[in-house]
């Protein structure tokens, strides 16, 4: 069934990415590449660490970037006359605590010559099925600089249900205890992928904005593919850029990334099938309930 929505509206964005790149697999930066392209974005790609493919299918080199060369190439971007193009910023994975100074440094560059950017965090750390049994799968320096530098500068943050408690030193078990930690953030919109949800066996995202709040459900698939935070927090961040409501793109965001992820595991691929299955990307058919989210009025 469809949910009756439009597709993407014909005005395009320039989106500045900045995250982790994998040689092979659909996660992070292949990923929102191609998902932000394929809806008609013009995308510029910082990758913050080269991969072999997600840590999750096995060892492999790493390369990052020493911080001169990437303080540099930022600041190559930050002189360039083209810089005013960049509509947003969406920064993900981070190869090295130092990366986050200077991609706030970045952020604010834009900002200065677009006051109407948008900065997109999300803040890739940890969650409840990381091998070691859940927690950050990053030194914990690591995520005390997203925290303490690219969290507050941003307009929309990201976090999963851990990440947002990692943020917040708050215990995340309930709907209520995700608003609260998410309006205690502070920022403007803060989108809860993996929230508490009230029917079992499902999968809440919880989109926390000013005087509102919004999720949507739809039922939990077992085992899926690497890369879903990485894709809605884009899938997001692109329908908000083509004006749609907040609450309709959360939607969106949530049946696209839903329906690719099921139609991935019925292949039974163990990455997300993005080139295969990109007509969800455009045009998702999947159903999610979505609800306006009661809260407390707040003093």
């Amino acid at each position: 069934m469809s949910h009756g929505l439009q597709d993407p509206g014909s005005g395009k964005k320039t989106i500045l990415v900045v995250t982790s790149q994998v040689v092979r697999g659909a996660i992070s930066g292949r990923g929102l590449v191609f998902a932000l392209e394929r809806l008609g974005h013009t995308v510029w790609f910082l990758p913050t660490i080269l991969l072999p493919w997600h840590p999750g299918h096995g060892p492999g080199h790493r390369i990052v970037p020493p911080n001169d060369d990437f303080g540099a190439l930022v600041d190559d971007l930050i002189a360039s006359d083209r810089l005013g193009d960049v509509d947003a910023v969406i920064s993900g994975y981070l190869g090295d605590s130092g990366q986050a100074d200077v991609i706030s440094r970045l952020v604010a560059a834009v900002k200065s010559v677009n006051p109407k950017a948008l900065y997109l965090c999300d803040p890739v750390m940890g969650d409840h099925q990381s091998a070691s049994g859940g927690g950050l799968y990053v030194p914990e320096a690591r995520a005390e600089a997203i925290r303490d530098t690219l969290v507050p500068a941003a307009d929309i943050v990201t976090p999963n249900s851990f990440e947002l408690g990692w943020l917040t030193s708050a215990e995340i078990g309930t709907e209520t205890e995700a608003l609260q930690a998410a309006r205690y953030l502070g920022n403007e919109r803060v989108l809860v992928t993996s929230a508490p949800a009230l029917r079992r066996n499902a999968i809440s995202n919880l989109l926390v904005a000013p005087g509102a709040a919004y999720c949507t459900e739809h039922a939990a698939i077992q085992d899926p593919p690497h890369g879903t935070g990485d894709l809605i927090a884009g899938l997001f961040l692109s329908a908000y850029l083509d004006g749609a409501a907040e609450d309709v793109a959360l939607t969106r965001a949530a049946a696209a990334t839903f329906e690719i992820v099921a139609r991935s595991v019925k292949r039974e691929a163990d990455e997300l099938l993005l080139a295969q299955e990109q007509q969800s990307l455009v045009r998702p058919m999947a159903l999610v309930s979505n609800r306006r989210v009661l809260e407390a009025a707040r003093a």
